[in-house]
């Protein structure tokens, strides 16, 4: 078994160890309420504001929090000397957490074809939180390598919240309206992870889905290589070398 198949076999286990899969859950049944007592049949216009949700702000959090409970256990001193790329270690433990936000959303599509009526192409929702989840998994990672301890992280996650995401659901929700809005969301990476998601419940400009994958993909490019020189500087300090 390759030394990637290990680390993510061992991300999962603690995933379940640390609690954090009986927390996404928790969180599950919370998306599945607002579903359920949204009011409507066809959810296929709120079905969006739910993936992004988990997508980008349980993403963030939930990766930090199995960092967290690795230095408490101090699982990070032992990294440092283990025969693994930082790189393995980095792409284990996003992906450990995309699978996670995967699990969500994929719940939340069966429970609503079979109690609701939506109209989704689930393959390409699947591609959008694939990439959006990767993107914010990295956000969240490094925050995590900001943060002091995960107080300091739910605060620097509300501010990223606040500023980058927010403005973004009021304008799907049609509250903030108006060109110079829309242009100046395009600067941000919460802009292109909605309109992924929005490609796959109604018709969106190809051009504007082109932008937004490569947008998605060059910062999560870049957000990788840094996130391996922060982690290697966040283990070298918590394990005192």
């Amino acid at each position: 078994m390759s030394n990637f198949a290990v680390l993510l076999t061992g991300e999962l286990q603690r995933i379940k160890k640390y609690n954090i899969l009986a927390a996404s859950f928790v969180v599950l049944l919370i998306w599945l309420g607002m579903l359920h007592f949204s009011g409507v049949e066809d959810v296929s216009a709120i079905f969006p504001l739910l993936v992004i949700l988990d997508a980008t702000s349980m993403a963030i959090i939930m990766i930090g929090v199995t960092v967290f409970f690795e230095r408490q256990e101090g699982v990070l001193k032992t990294l440092m000397v283990a025969p693994i790329t930082k790189f393995e270690y980095v792409l284990a433990k996003i992906s450990a957490n995309i699978l996670l936000n995967m699990k969500t959303i994929v719940i939340l599509y069966v429970y609503a074809v079979f109690f609701k009526d939506i109209s989704i192409n689930i393959f390409l929702l699947l591609f959008a939180v694939l990439l959006v989840s990767l993107f914010h998994s990295l956000v969240g990672l490094l925050l995590t390598f900001y943060s002091k301890d995960f107080t300091s992280l739910l605060m620097n996650m509300m501010k990223y919240v606040f500023v980058l995401l927010i403005p973004v659901l009021l304008e799907q929700l049609q509250i903030l309206t108006g060109d110079l809005i829309t242009t100046v969301l395009y600067a941000v990476p919460t802009k292109a992870s909605m309109i992924l998601i929005n490609a796959s419940v109604e018709a969106v400009e190809l051009w504007e889905i082109l932008l937004s994958v490569s947008y998605l993909s060059i910062a999560a490019a870049l957000l990788l290589r840094y996130s391996i020189i922060k982690f290697h500087e966040f283990a070298a300090r918590e394990s005192g070398i």
